[in-house]
């Protein structure tokens, strides 16, 4: 528990939920041991999505699909949403969502391992969501970067694994501990990225958000 319990519960209760479609599938996810984007996640995108209201969206980490459904109920109303997986038993699970929601249109679902299908994608996206294997964050880093347009937002979950990353190497579980050192390294390299402009958030179990800057600025001014 990264924020105090008794805050986290009081700003829960605030919640006026999601699309009923969407909270019979979050509702499902959480009885199976699916993991799933937290309640105070969900109310942060709901308000960003409203702002930012991109229409190229690219998620590594599809899981059962509600992140992915979630971005098509919340964005622009022509968004497109491509969205990777690995896990087999959670696509097939994803793909009954997506024809549940009547949203099949918006969505493009990759299956396979993201580190093979990163380096084979074109084009650009407003916002990346990364939500998949946390270890695997700095890898994917340079891939997300190409693919990211000028001004476009990165966010990424579960940056604070429940607290543990700001405790000693030492006191991390020996199992979580490649998981510790990796994330600290990919933080480091979104704070300290030239390119990016980065804040992380204590919400859910970590949230980043890193703008990608405008990287010709005197071209950008002559249009």
């Amino acid at each position: 528990m990264i924020v105090d319990e008794r805050m986290s519960c009081f700003i829960q209760s605030l919640d006026t939920g999601n699309a009923p479609y969407l909270e019979d599938i979050y509702r499902e996810a959480v009885k199976d041991g699916v993991p799933v984007i937290r309640r105070e996640t969900q109310m942060f995108l709901r308000t960003f999505l409203g702002m930012m209201r991109p229409e190229r969206i690219l998620e590594v980490g599809t899981a059962v699909g509600f992140s992915t459904l979630l971005f098509c109920e919340y964005s622009s109303p022509g968004s497109h949403i491509t969205t990777i997986e690995n896990y087999e038993p959670r696509i097939s699970r994803a793909v009954r969502n997506f024809k549940i929601s009547g949203k099949e249109e918006q969505i493009t679902l990759l299956c396979g391992d993201a580190s093979d299908i990163l380096g084979t994608l074109k084009g650009s996206f407003d916002l990346i969501f990364m939500d998949a294997a946390k270890a695997q964050y700095v890898t994917w880093l340079p891939d997300v970067l190409r693919l990211l347009t000028d001004g476009g937002v990165l966010l990424s979950d579960n940056v604070l694994q429940e607290g543990d990353i700001i405790e000693s190497h030492f006191l991390v579980e020996r199992r979580q501990r490649t998981i510790y050192k990796r994330m600290r390294e990919y933080l480091f390299k979104i704070t300290h990225d030239p390119l990016l402009t980065t804040t992380v958030l204590p919400v859910g179990d970590g949230l980043s958000i890193s703008v990608k800057r405008v990287q010709d600025l005197t071209k950008q001014r002559n249009r």
